[in-house]
């Protein structure tokens, strides 16, 4: 057992989920049994990184990902398999990853996953990869609906109230760059590999944050979305300016970044947690934090400040199962399968897909 919440739903069988991730870089598979109480337990969670395939391009090469995801997913499933000691055939549904993402490997998962199903005579669950981060705080921490959600990743930075299953309204999205990629652009500017943001946390350890004084972009304005493509402009402009840079030129500009997008997302939180408490008067004061770009300390220690000052809790899961992976897709698999939710096998894969349903009918090519 790798991992068992306390979260507690009454009158609803248990449940065991495959559940399979490859929308980007990471081909992912998981074992989650949900028990009657409504308990999550990750039985298996097995993430084969594909790193060493793009390393020499500075990021990820959507076709070079979606080859990896076909040597790859099989072995992965298995292994999963393997280390829940669960056979294929005892699980109750398929869940896959059905989009948003790069869409060649989001299709190598969900027809794996439609050939399960149909083989197995099992249900298909088709998971959007957003909702997947939304809920894995419930299998971790057992959190209670109504919550905020602050998705950072490569792919996406929004703020997102979560309702129940199924039901969140986007508060904030970033009109340009999501966070994890305006660290990525910045550590290929640097020259300090990829991914960027691991690179850009550890040498700005030893930079000075004050040095440069980078634009907030948006922060004047009292929406809640953020803009990262600005920033990313005046950190090449700064770094040609000084040119050739020194490494302490290069620590300071990595620091001096890092404190501008962590005075963005602290900002931000604080009035989206203001926004929260008066329009769910009662209702507990919940910040959960999902995405690989959790992991940023700096962020991190913004966010408990931020928190603390409001007198919310900030809930942030387990590094593991911030980053993309399939215990978080069986676990959203198991929420909609408890409700009785199954797709079609002819669901279609979605490069885009929202969370929030306003959205879908802005974008109906969305849905």
């Amino acid at each position: 057992m790798l991992w068992s919440n306390q979260f507690v739903v009454t009158g609803q069988a248990q449940a065991t989920i495959l559940g399979i991730e490859t929308s980007c870089d990471e081909t992912a598979a998981a074992i989650v049994v949900r028990d009657q109480s409504g308990r999550g337990t990750i039985s298996s969670n097995v993430v084969r990184s594909q790193l060493d395939e793009h390393a020499a391009f500075g990021g990820v090469v959507p076709e070079l990902a979606a080859r990896a995801h076909v040597s790859y997913l099989d072995h992965i499933i298995a292994q999963a398999c393997r280390e829940a000691g669960v056979a294929l055939g005892d699980v109750d549904a398929i869940a896959a990853t059905a989009g948003p993402g790069l869409i060649g490997g989001v299709l190598v998962g969900l027809t794996t996953a439609k050939a399960l199903a149909a083989a197995l005579g099992k249900p298909l669950i088709a998971v959007n990869h957003l909702e997947a981060h939304a809920l894995t705080a419930r299998l971790t921490d057992g959190v209670q609906f109504p919550y905020l959600m602050l998705l950072v990743s490569g792919g996406h930075s929004q703020f997102v109230l979560v309702r129940g299953v199924g039901d969140y309204q986007r508060w904030g999205t970033t009109i340009d760059d999501a966070l994890g990629e305006a660290f990525d652009k910045v550590a290929k500017l640097l020259s300090l590999g990829h991914p960027g943001g691991p690179a850009v946390e550890a040498i700005a350890r030893s930079g000075d944050p004050r040095r440069f004084r980078f634009p907030r972009p948006l922060l004047r304005e009292a929406r809640l979305d953020f803009s990262f493509s600005g920033l990313k402009t005046a950190v090449r402009l700064q770094a040609e300016a000084i040119a050739p840079l020194g490494d302490q030129d290069v620590a300071d500009i990595a620091a001096s970044f890092q404190a501008a997008v962590a005075e963005i997302v602290g900002v931000r939180s604080e009035q989206a947690l203001a926004r929260f408490a008066a329009e769910l008067p009662g209702a507990p004061l919940q910040l959960v934090v999902a995405g690989g770009v959790a992991a940023n300390r700096a962020i991190g220690t913004a966010l408990e400040a931020v928190c603390g000052k409001a007198g919310a809790t900030l809930i942030v899961p387990p590094i593991p199962l911030c980053t993309d992976n399939g215990a978080m897709v069986a676990w959203a698999g198991a929420e909609r399968f408890a409700l009785g939710a199954t797709d079609p096998l002819d669901f279609t894969a979605r490069p885009r897909w929202p969370l929030d349903l306003d959205d879908m009918q802005v974008h109906p090519d969305a849905a």
